[in-house]
């Protein structure tokens, strides 16, 4: 597949470009922000620990079962009417979740969210693929990393302020305003025309019962593992059955399409082994420091804060490098940087100082930083224009998987050996499927040169 050349659009680009990083903004904020207040949501809504977690699956949840269809939705419909659809249905839950008499209310509003969050994750490159020429694209991808990773390392610290100034229900609240911003500046976006692509029900339906039973597998495989195994299971037979059913469609809702390409199935895989990889170390991390150092919740926060950090940093060169080098290089070398930050944690855990740690988890945020930049370009580059939703459905679904699968691993890590041990293993375990991840984009690249190479006659 060769990608369209898309010139410089006509408008109003800076705004354009500052509504989509606003959405963003707005999107992992609020999933950043509300890990923070979970015990005193739970105390406030009379819920134990165990269901006030589900503030923060239920958000995930709607988010995976959604992104593809909304992204299906947008090819249909067009980019920018499903993404501000998205932002006002995302802008209304949080009202709603601000309002919450109780504790279902306040789960059935998370929900809500989700679904809006994933109208916005899975179209914003998307839209910005269609607001910067293509040379720009992976500076503008660059700038959408730089605005996660910032996020997500303010989000504890906004979140831990809002909590003790102004109570819980303004950590939903606060979107509100940002929300509403967003929209104002929403004519900027540009018009791109759908192609009325008709919205088969029932893949949109085997892929949330697909997904629903991924996420209760994890949920339930740490205490019953039995039935956890059984959902794992259910979710592989519904996915199956989707990618049978999607095989003779044109356009279809899981992107075979676009998965038939190698350079595109070598990037999703790359995503998936490297975000597995990466989940599992960033929650082994507190453990590790909680129990090597005694450190509380606060020091813990601050010495995880250079990774993303180190992303924002290095995410906009890296957005540079890939518009002028090839991609697969690029990824090759951020995940193996990455790899080695994580070896280097594996053969550090039992150190005494803090500095390996933190030289280490520099290191992380950098090689991650470079991996993932160049990484989404390929696989937006990869795909036609037109493609650009379904593109952006599977990057968001990629990563979301692998954070699952990651999130699971080192719960059964931590469920089968004493906590030290198991986050020491963590960390080996986290190297190697990114070195994997090194390794699958290596192959990207030797694919790609076999395939430009003329034929020997």
């Amino acid at each position: 597949m060769h990608p369209e050349s898309l010139p410089a659009p006509p408008g109003r680009p800076p705004l354009a470009i500052a509504c989509v990083i606003g959405a963003m903004i707005l999107v992992v904020l609020d999933a950043a922000i509300a890990n923070v207040a979970l015990p005193t949501i739970g105390q406030a809504l009379a819920a134990a620990p165990s269901l006030a977690v589900h503030v923060v699956t239920a958000y995930q949840l709607a988010l995976v079962m959604a992104l593809l269809p909304c992204a299906a939705l947008g090819e249909s419909i067009g980019y920018r009417r499903v993404f501000v659809g998205g932002v006002a249905v995302f802008v209304g839950a949080s009202a709603l979740c601000a309002l919450a008499p109780g504790f279902g209310w306040l789960l059935a509003a998370r929900f809500l969210q989700g679904l809006g969050g994933a109208a916005v994750m899975s179209l914003a490159v998307a839209l910005l693929r269609h607001i910067v020429p293509t040379h720009r694209l992976g500076v503008a991808i660059g700038w959408n990393a730089l605005t996660v990773a910032l996020t997500s390392a303010a989000g504890p610290v906004v979140g831990a302020s809002i909590l003790s100034l102004l109570g819980w229900r303004w950590l939903f609240a606060i979107n509100v305003p940002i929300g509403i911003a967003v929209l104002w500046f929403s004519s900027s976006l540009p018009f791109v025309p759908g192609k009325r692509r008709r919205i088969d029900i029932g893949s949109v339906t085997l892929n949330a019962l697909a997904f629903a039973a991924m996420f209760a597998g994890a949920d339930l495989v740490t205490r019953h593992v039995a039935a956890g195994i059984a959902s794992f299971l259910a979710s592989g037979a519904l996915f199956a059955w989707l990618m049978r059913r999607e095989l003779v469609q044109a356009t279809p809702l899981f992107p075979v399409d676009l998965l038939r390409a190698l350079p595109f199935r070598l990037s999703v895989a790359a995503s998936t082994l490297c975000f597995i990889g990466q989940t599992m170390a960033l929650i082994a991390m507190p453990f590790h420091l909680q129990r090597q150092f005694g450190l509380d919740a606060l020091h813990v926060g601050l010495l995880m804060t250079p990774w993303p950090l180190a992303v924002a940093l290095c995410a906009p060169l890296a957005g540079r490098l890939a518009d002028r080098m090839p991609n697969g290089a690029i990824c090759a070398a951020g995940a193996t940087l990455l790899a080695l930050a994580l070896a280097g944690l594996y053969l550090t855990a039992g150190s005494g100082s803090l500095v390996p740690f933190v030289a280490c988890t520099v290191a992380c945020g950098a090689g991650f930083g470079l991996f993932v930049t160049a990484n989404n370009r390929n696989m937006f580059m990869t795909a036609p224009a037109e493609r650009s939703g379904a593109a952006g459905g599977m990057q968001g679904t990629a990563r979301l998987t692998g954070q699952t699968i990651g999130a699971v691993l080192l719960s059964l890590l931590l469920a089968s050996l004493p906590p030290s041990s198991a986050t020491h293993v963590g960390f080996a375990a986290s190297a190697i499927f990114v070195f994997a991840a090194a390794l699958v984009s290596l192959g990207r690249s030797a694919a790609r040169a076999s395939l430009s190479a003329p034929a020997v006659q």
